[in-house]
């Protein structure tokens, strides 16, 4: 997981790597995300370009838009867009950087996997989504809540998106119990709730909140391998191999993000349990 730190040239994007947090490679050696984020700053691309509002206004921002793009997509737009960010740089006085074969992989995987990335939430949205949806009746956080489940201020790892998507689906079968228990109806989500729910968490866990924290894309071989390993193969289809069960998986076109991922398999978890059973 990487953090994005925006200082006030920042503009940097300077993606701090957690050691102990990675269980598996981050993609391959010509093509690392984090090290493209530098790359981004070091070579002076924040001085035009935006990603989500901070950086330049010459050029576009490059986390504004919602088409996901492939790799060869967004090196077609560098090569396309080259004479123009030329001339506008000896316009401005910006000297034309130089890119390594690696530099450039890098930067195009880090621009790749910018749309992937939730945006963050609002931590004070996310104070009334844990009154409103009753967490508050079962979890303390700040010294204030119930007690049936944990206190979520010890629960560092809820800054990752992933870890909150599994904790939802690992735990949703004893958390739904206790609901009931309480007399608490299993309350629904949309990905913003999460999002603003997240943010909310976050500094209650000690996490600074200069800025949002983000995992990087996983990696597809051994997601397939986990989609047959974990059963989920059995109900859906991916790529059209698979049960009929739930929806084909790949057929439905939807790329979803982290958060938008937790909120699906939580508000599903009922009906899939049914079906499992």
């Amino acid at each position: 997981m990487i953090r994005v730190v925006v200082g006030a040239m920042a503009v940097a994007l300077s993606l701090v790597a957690l050691a102990s947090a990675w269980a598996q490679p981050v993609f391959s050696a010509s093509q690392d995300p984090a090290a493209g984020s530098r790359v981004f700053a070091t070579k002076g691309c924040e001085k035009c370009h935006a990603i989500n509002g901070v950086g330049g206004k010459v050029g576009p921002d490059l986390a504004k838009s919602t088409r996901p793009h492939s790799f060869f997509d967004v090196a077609t737009a560098l090569w396309n867009h080259l004479p123009r960010m030329s001339d506008r740089m000896k316009q401005l006085g910006i000297a034309r950087p130089q890119l390594t074969a690696k530099e450039a992989g890098d930067l195009i995987g880090f621009l790749y996997t910018l749309n992937y990335f939730d945006p963050p939430g609002d931590a004070a949205a996310g104070r009334k989504v844990f009154a409103d949806k009753k967490c508050v009746v079962c979890h303390q956080v700040g010294g204030t809540g119930g007690t049936v489940g944990p206190k979520l201020d010890s629960l560092k790892q809820f800054a990752s998106p992933m870890y909150l998507a599994s904790a939802l689906w690992n735990h949703g079968p004893a958390m739904a119990e206790a609901m009931k228990a309480q007399g608490i109806e299993r309350p629904t989500f949309t990905a913003q709730e999460l999002r603003n729910l997240s943010a909310f968490l976050a500094p209650a866990t000690g996490r600074g909140a200069d800025g949002p924290l983000y995992v990087l894309p996983g990696r597809p071989e051994l997601g397939r391998a986990l989609f047959a390993d974990k059963g989920c193969i059995q109900c859906h289809k991916a790529g059209g191999v698979g049960g009929d069960v739930g929806p084909d998986l790949v057929a439905m076109g939807a790329r979803r993000s982290p958060v938008e991922f937790a909120a699906t398999i939580w508000n599903k978890a009922p009906a899939m349990m049914k079906a499992m059973a």
